[in-house]
């Protein structure tokens, strides 16, 4: 007889929805069905996150709703995963008396045992310290397309920025071996994954625990031979990690997108300094020229922090600048969120968020200028675009990206005069463009 039907809400970023597809991996083998809709299950999981305020704030609001969701259509068990769960089990078990469980980030291989608990009735708390780490043996069932796949290389981070509770949410650094990140990949390439996409708190530092040093370039060589997968793409590499090794492998292996993503997070270098990290405008100019003298078609995504603690009408006016001089392919904009249990959250000089979302919303307006701009210059050029599926406006335009896209964050491809199968390669030209997507037609399919 099967077991109830379970609906897993993921939240946040990337490294958490690996987290969701693993138990919902663990549950299937239980004997568990899986459904979409809450309407639908008897069990909900919501796996938040609890990165910055506006991330904990939408995660509440999501438990409350489908709390209330599940009263209507008979709910059994409704519980609360992920880094909201590491960090306020026992607030959230005394706000909020709909919720059955709470389940910390170091607890997902015992989610199976967790449920059956609560459904017998215990409220549960299953929160310790954050040392799990999945590898190629745990169950998982993907929750993206077939042809594209996040492989969390890493957990955890030893870099400590001021500002940032990644650390306390989800332990110290602890990547996992070569040899099982690429049986991983081995698999997803035999169910049709095309691409793969590299993720970690910090992809750069991968492998020091295990090897002594960072074996990011290694393990790329190592995926760049699993058969099937035409595309790798980096996220997450920190600024003073990218090593003209890995520059290298970038230029030397055709699999791997010409893509890097550098959150930066500021360039002043008293903020940085403050934030616990390195560099400043000048060494980060330097940087972005390097990568881009050696890699000239390279697109640089970064994410930056504005309103930290202290920064000046000047410091702000530089991080503008340098936006505006190196004319990045992509940003993205944070403003700073006053976490507890940080070392930044007791700086003096907090900034009012008045004076935050103004800074926000005058960074934003910059990087849409520039961001329309790039976006013009490549009208009437060939690209090569892995077809995602339908538009969400309309069923008769296909969607997809270039390597110059990550999914997610990044804008699409609108493709006007063909809908071609999701998961194929076609060659577009571009034929118009907007702040940050684009319209082509097919030109021919690979």
């Amino acid at each position: 007889m099967p077991k109830e039907a379970v609906v897993i809400v993921s939240l946040g970023c990337s490294k958490n929805l690996v987290d969701s597809e693993v138990m919902a991996g663990i549950l299937a083998k239980r004997g568990y069905g899986l459904v979409s809709s809450v309407e639908e299950a008897d069990i909900a999981i919501i796996n938040t996150c609890g990165f910055i305020e506006s991330a904990k704030q939408e995660s509440v609001d999501t438990v409350l709703e489908i709390a209330d969701r599940g009263k209507r259509s008979g709910l059994s068990v409704l519980i609360v995963a992920g880094c909201l769960g590491q960090r306020y089990a026992a607030e959230l078990l005394k706000s909020m008396p709909e919720i059955n469980a709470v389940v910390g980030t170091g607890e997902f291989p015992r989610i199976d045992e967790i449920v059956e608990r609560a459904l017998a009735g215990e409220r549960v708390v299953a929160v310790g310290h954050p040392e799990y780490l999945y590898d190629h043996d745990s169950p998982r069932i993907m929750s993206t397309p077939k042809h594209y796949a996040y492989l969390k290389i890493a957990d955890g981070c030893d870099n400590r920025c001021s500002y940032c509770a990644i650390p306390q949410i989800r332990g110290c650094l602890r990547s996992r071996r070569i040899e099982s990140v690429q049986t991983e990949a081995e698999a997803l390439a035999a169910a049709g994954c095309r691409e793969l996409i590299l993720i970690a708190q910090d992809t750069t530092a991968y492998g020091v625990d295990l090897y002594g040093r960072p074996m990011l370039p290694e393990l790329i060589r190592s995926l760049c031979r699993v058969d099937g997968i035409e595309w790798i793409r980096l996220l997450y590499t920190y600024p003073t990690r990218i090593t003209d090794d890995l520059i290298d492998v970038i230029i030397e292996q055709p699999k791997v997108a010409r893509y890097l993503d550098i959150p930066l997070q500021h360039v002043s270098g008293r903020i940085l300094q403050a934030m616990g990290r390195a560099g400043d405008a000048a060494s980060l100019s330097r940087l972005f020229g390097r990568i881009r003298e050696r890699i000239p078609d390279i697109t640089l995504r970064t994410s930056l922090i504005v309103g930290f603690p202290g920064e000046t009408d000047e410091e702000f006016s530089e991080l503008m600048q340098f936006v505006e001089d190196q004319k990045i392919d992509r940003v993205g904009v944070f403003m700073y969120s006053r976490e507890e249990g940080t070392a930044a959250a007791s700086l003096d000089g907090q900034i009012p968020e008045r004076l935050k979302k103004r800074r926000y919303a005058e960074i934003m307006e910059l990087q849409k200028s520039i961001s329309l701009e790039k976006m013009r210059a490549r009208i009437g050029s060939v690209e090569r675009v892995l077809v995602d599926g339908v538009s969400e406006e309309c069923e008769w335009v296909a969607v997809g990206r270039s390597q110059r896209e990550a999914p997610e964050v990044d804008g699409l491809i609108y493709i006007e005069n063909e809908r071609p199968d999701q998961g194929a390669f076609v060659d577009v030209r571009i034929t118009n463009a907007s702040d940050y997507d684009l319209v082509g037609e097919i030109v021919s399919s690979a």
